[in-house]
């Protein structure tokens, strides 16, 4: 029923409730919201139950293309186009692990931001007593 209402929402509810009830009303409104919610809620397994056993069989049938709609609200275009065309591959081309990078820079892995390519590996760390390598160019 709300499940769409974040924790944000229901604190910014309770303190505008203590600044427009006080703090002395505000414990008997809460109670007062929890019995008609509770209520509402009765209401509804009620009616959910009494057109079950009317319906019998039917309901279930009745059922099903609602859930189906409920299912739709989670839809996302471009996950259900690659889930149809690549059966589910996330990385269909094979970009998110070109030169071990796994894709982390955003720029499809072939070379950092700044243009320079990446590096194929990390060197392994000196060992206690190893001299790093000399580079020629660096005269």
């Amino acid at each position: 029923m709300f499940e769409s209402v974040g924790w944000g929402e229901i604190l910014i509810i309770v303190v505008a409730g203590l600044f427009i009830l006080g703090p002395e009303r505000l414990p008997e409104a809460a109670s007062w919201v929890a019995k008609s919610v509770r209520k509402v809620r009765d209401f509804a397994t009620g009616a959910k139950t009494q057109l079950r056993e009317e319906m019998g069989p039917e309901f279930d049938q009745l059922r099903k293309p609602l859930e189906d709609l409920r299912g739709l609200r989670n839809f996302d275009p471009k996950r259900v186009v690659t889930q149809h065309l690549f059966d589910g591959d996330s990385d269909p081309l094979g970009l998110n692990n070109v030169n071990g990078t796994n894709g982390a820079n955003g720029s499809n892995g072939a070379s950092k931001p700044n243009g320079h390519p990446a590096p194929a590996s990390q060197p392994e760390p000196l060992k206690p007593g190893e001299r790093p390598p000399v580079d020629p160019d660096a005269t």
